[in-house]
Formats: C-alpha cells, sequence, structure tokens
C-alpha cells in the first residue's frame, strides 16, 4: 500500500475510475436482455456478442487499471469503448426535454471519464 499522499491519491484514482467500469460491466450483466434490446434496435451487428465483449471489456481493462498493469493500453481501450458507448446510448440529439438532459449528462460524464483516462495514459509513459 502506498504511504506517500502523491502514491495514495494515484490508487485512489485507479481504484475509482477502473473500479467504475468493473462494477458497470457486472451490472451490465444484470441488465443484458435489455441491454442487447437497445443495441439492436440502434442497428448493431451480431448483438449478443457485442454486448458480452463489451462486458468482458469493461471488468477485464477495469481491474487493469486497479492493478496498474499495462495501463496505457487498459485506459486506450476504456476511451475507445467510451467513444463507442456515448454515440449509441447517450444520443441526446434524438430526445427532447428531460430526457435530452440526461443523455447530455451522460456524455458529459463520459467525457470526463476520458479525461481521467488521458490523464493516466500520461503518468503510465
Amino acid at each position: 500500500m502506498p504511504v506517500d499522499l502523491p502514491s495514495t491519491l494515484l490508487f485512489l484514482g485507479r481504484l475509482l475510475l477502473g473500479g467504475a467500469f468493473v462494477f458497470a460491466g457486472l451490472r451490465n450483466i444484470q441488465n443484458a436482455a435489455f441491454l442487447t434490446g437497445l443495441m439492436a434496435a440502434r442497428g448493431v451487428p451480431k448483438t449478443r456478442l457485442a454486448l458480452w465483449a463489451g462486458i468482458v471489456l469493461q471488468i477485464i481493462a477495469g481491474v487493469l487499471v486497479i492493478a496498474s498493469l499495462w495501463t496505457a493500453i487498459a485506459c486506450t481501450v476504456l476511451v475507445m469503448f467510451l467513444v463507442v458507448a456515448t454515440s449509441m446510448f447517450h444520443n441526446f440529439w434524438d430526445h427532447q426535454g428531460p430526457d435530452r438532459a440526461a443523455r447530455i449528462n451522460g456524455v458529459v460524464g463520459n467525457v470526463a471519464l476520458s479525461g481521467g483516462f488521458l490523464t493516466l495514459i500520461a503518468q503510465s509513459l
């Protein structure tokens, strides 16, 4: 366990960023039927395979970020995942009112997560 403040903060940052994706991947397992339908409606080919690939990617890359293993690769993969997921699930341009606002908030959150991952990539190089 790190003992100095910068190392402790870096560990906590990795735990929070990576942990969010491990949690999301596990949660997506429970919501697989709903997500498969949503992805099919958006025209995703081989929907079930795409969903499970995304779930596995979230969990494995999240664990790698937490463990500080292959950080640059794991973070790059998660940024690419966020780009795809944002366009698929946070399509605010197709919505109005409160639903649009909620989806815009999802975009902003994913942009912030991407910024955190880019910071970890820079730190790991």
